[in-house]
C-alpha cells in the first residue's frame, strides 16, 4: 500500500464530498477508489469514514487522521520543491487564479511577457468569478477584489476598481436618462451575478447606501454577457470599470447616475502567508506587481 497515495485519496474523497467525486477529480475508477480507502481502514485497524446512500462524514478518528495527512502532504510537497531547485532557483509551475474579464485584459498580457522573461517557470491560470480556496486547491496566488476577510493570506494592493452604471446611447434616447437612483424602477436593468441571483444596486444616498426598486430583465452569470446586452440596448448595467473600459472608448456604452456611483474596492494579489515563498512566485510578485499597478492608475 503506497500510503502517501491513500492520504492524497482521503483527502480528495473529503474536499469532494463522496467517493465519486474524488474517483472523477482523481480520474480514477470508484471501485479502486473505494478499495484504497478500505485498505487504508485495514491497515490503521479503525474506520475513517461513515458512509450512507446520501452522506459521508469522518470519524473522529478520520478527523484527526486527516489534519495529520493534509500535514504530511503539504511537507512532502515542501521537500520535492526544495529538491527540485523551486527555491533555490524561479523555476516550476505556478498556478493563478483571477476574475474572468480582469485575468483577459489586464493580467494576461503581463503573463505573455513574463513567460517571456522566465523560460523555466511555466504558468496555469484559471479564470472564474468563485473565491477560490488558496490551499485546498493548491493555488499560488489569486487577485482578489475587495476587503479580505481572511488574515492567514497576505495581501499586496495592486490598485483600485471602480463599478459603473452605463447604457447604450440607443437605450438612453429611446427611454431617457434616469437622474436619480429612485428612477431605476421605470427603467430595465441587466444583473451580472456570478451567483445568478440578482440583487437590487447598493448605491449612495449622501453618506448613506441605499437600495432601491429595480426591474431586472436579464440576469447573466458573466460580465461579457452583460455588457453584450446592455450594448443592444436591453437595459442599464452596472459593471466594474475594466469591464466596460473597451465598450465606452467607442461610443458604445455611456455612464449614467455617475453621482451615485459605489465607492471604490481594492484590487490585490493575495498568496498564503506562513511558508517559505518559492523563488518563482517572488519572481512573479517582483515582475507583475509594478506592471498591474501601472495597467490600472491607467485604466481602471
Amino acid at each position: 500500500m503506497d500510503r502517501l497515495e491513500s492520504m492524497s485519496i482521503l483527502v480528495n474523497v473529503v474536499e469532494a464530498g463522496s467517493l465519486s467525486g474524488a474517483a472523477r477529480r482523481l480520474r480514477m475508477p470508484l471501485a479502486t477508489l473505494s478499495r484504497k480507502i478500505s485498505e487504508l481502514e485495514g491497515h490503521l485497524k479503525t474506520r475513517l469514514l461513515n458512509r450512507s446512500t446520501r452522506l459521508l462524514t469522518l470519524t473522529d478518528a478520520g478527523i484527526s487522521y486527516l489534519a495529520a495527512a493534509k500535514r504530511i502532504l503539504e511537507e512532502v510537497e515542501a521537500a520535492e520543491r526544495a529538491a527540485s531547485g523551486e527555491y533555490n532557483a524561479p523555476k516550476g509551475e505556478l498556478v493563478l487564479t483571477a476574475p474572468v474579464a480582469f485575468g483577459r485584459i489586464h493580467l494576461t498580457p503581463v503573463i505573455v511577457d513574463f513567460l517571456k522573461a522566465y523560460p523555466e517557470i511555466d504558468i496555469r491560470l484559471e479564470l472564474h468569478e468563485r473565491v477560490v480556496n488558496l490551499q485546498e486547491e493548491h493555488v499560488d496566488l489569486a487577485i482578489r477584489l475587495g476587503n479580505l476577510p481572511d488574515s492567514s493570506l497576505v495581501a499586496i494592493r495592486i490598485g483600485e476598481i471602480r463599478r459603473i452604471i452605463c447604457a447604450s446611447p440607443e437605450y438612453l434616447a429611446e427611454r431617457g436618462t434616469p437622474q436619480h437612483p429612485a428612477e431605476l424602477s421605470q427603467h430595465d436593468c441587466i444583473s451580472f451575478s456570478p451567483s445568478g441571483q440578482a440583487e437590487s444596486w447598493a448605491l449612495p444616498i449622501g453618506k448613506t447606501i441605499q437600495h432601491f426598486p429595480q426591474k431586472f430583465r436579464f440576469v447573466v452569470t458573466t460580465a461579457q454577457a452583460a455588457i453584450d446586452a446592455a450594448i443592444a440596448g436591453i437595459g442599464i448595467a452596472q459593471l466594474f470599470c475594466y469591464h466596460v473600459m473597451e465598450a465606452r472608448s467607442q461610443g458604445l456604452l455611456v455612464p449614467v447616475l455617475q453621482d451615485f456611483v459605489p465607492p471604490v474596492m481594492p484590487m490585490q494579489l493575495v498568496y498564503p502567508a506562513g511558508r517559505t515563498l518559492p523563488l518563482k512566485l517572488r519572481a512573479f510578485l517582483d515582475f507583475a506587481t509594478p506592471r498591474l499597478k501601472a495597467r490600472l492608475s491607467r485604466h481602471g
